[in-house]
């Protein structure tokens, strides 16, 4: 199994440690795991304003530069969402977010990380609605959630759930930037119920989604923090 690891430029730029976790824990569990050095955005934001002719061309490179690997794994459940839908891109039939690869395909049972803290699961809109990561409420399915099934195998942590658990925090990409007010109001909200649970932390598989969180909370000087579902994994590699 040959693996191409795919760190998204805003994780890239902003949060690195995101994707170093990945790539630890890839390691651990003896994958072969290369990471392309030529790699560049994937083209989502630019699809997501409407500029399809712009985000072709990066998806293209994607594809030659992942060519030869079995699989792509991205600590990024919207960017792997983004390249997964898009069909005319060949890299989009084996491209797993980070969360769905450890639990569908390689199926672990155990995890090296140790992190006694209380944690408060973030559902980012992507990861539910186009990676089932976790069941959606307005479906009639049985509940499930592969990221705290993940996270339960931490020594020392205490799981747990918001109310209204996979509702929009508000971010979305380009409608935090045209519908500031709204996006802002909807973090807010979200935010509340993640600090109603007592914990010390809020994880998830989009940094995207906790970025905006975290923003809100920093203006507002509230004692929340902010990690990677990866990097509570990898705690201690």
């Amino acid at each position: 199994m040959k693996i191409g690891l795919f760190v998204p430029c805003y994780v890239n730029a902003i949060y690195p440690l995101a994707g170093v976790a990945t790539y630890k824990l890839l390691n651990h569990y003896g994958v072969d795991t290369d990471y392309p050095l030529q790699q560049t955005c994937c083209g989502q934001p630019m699809a997501n304003a409407g500029f399809e002719s712009e985000a072709r061309p990066l998806l293209e490179r994607m594809d030659r530069l992942f060519d030869t690997f079995d699989y792509v794994v991205a600590p990024s459940a919207s960017c792997t969402a983004f390249v997964k839908t898009q069909h005319f891109c060949q890299t989009s039939g084996k491209i797993y977010d980070a969360c769905e690869f450890l639990h569908d395909i390689l199926k672990v049972d155990r995890v090296p990380g140790r992190f006694p803290h209380k944690v408060s699961v973030h559902n980012s809109c992507h990861g539910v609605r186009e990676l089932r990561l976790s069941s959606a409420s307005e479906l009639n399915v049985s509940p499930y959630s592969k990221l705290q099934d993940l996270l339960r195998m931490v020594a020392g942590i205490a799981v747990l759930e918001p109310d209204h658990v996979d509702e929009c925090c508000g971010f979305g990409g380009m409608f935090a930037v045209e519908e500031q007010a709204v996006s802002v109001c909807m973090g807010e909200d979200k935010l509340k119920n993640h600090i109603a649970t007592g914990a010390e932390y809020v994880t998830g598989a989009d940094s995207s989604c906790l970025m905006h969180l975290q923003g809100i909370a920093r203006r507002q000087r509230l004692p929340m923090r902010f990690i990677h579902f990866t990097e509570i994994l990898s705690a201690g590699l």
